[in-house]
C-alpha cells in the first residue's frame, strides 16, 4: 500500500520537485527502478542520504535484483523493529483487558 502511495506521488509531481519531496523519495520509495532513477538522478541529494539509507548506494551502483533484495532485507527490518515496538503495548493492553474483564459482574 505504502509502494503505491509514493509512486503516485511520484508520478504526479512537478517536473522540478522541491527538496523536500526530492527527500521523501529517497528515504520512501520501495520499487526499485523508481528508486534507482531518483538517487540517479538527484545524486546530489541521494549521497548525503547514503549513511540514513545505505541501499542509496546500490541503487546507483548495484543491478535491479540487487537493489530488491535490498529493499526486501530493509523492509523486513522495519516490520522487525515495528514488532519489537509495539509488543511491550500489545501486553499493557491485554492486561488492562484482563483486568477489566475481572471488574466486571
Amino acid at each position: 500500500m505504502i509502494r503505491r502511495l509514493v509512486e503516485a506521488d511520484y508520478f504526479t509531481q512537478p517536473q522540478e520537485p522541491t527538496k523536500k519531496q526530492i527527500r521523501f523519495w529517497l528515504t520512501q520509495l520501495r520499487t526499485p527502478e523508481l528508486l534507482r532513477e531518483v538517487a540517479t538522478r538527484f545524486e546530489r541529494f541521494a549521497v548525503p542520504w547514503n549513511g540514513l539509507r545505505p541501499l542509496l548506494r546500490i541503487a546507483r551502483w548495484e543491478s535491479i535484483e540487487a537493489l530488491q533484495i535490498a529493499l526486501d532485507v530493509e523492509m523486513r527490518r522495519e516490520m522487525e523493529l515495528d514488532r519489537e515496538y509495539w509488543a511491550p503495548l500489545k501486553k499493557e493492553l491485554e492486561k488492562m483487558r484482563r483486568e477489566r474483564m475481572r471488574e466486571l459482574p
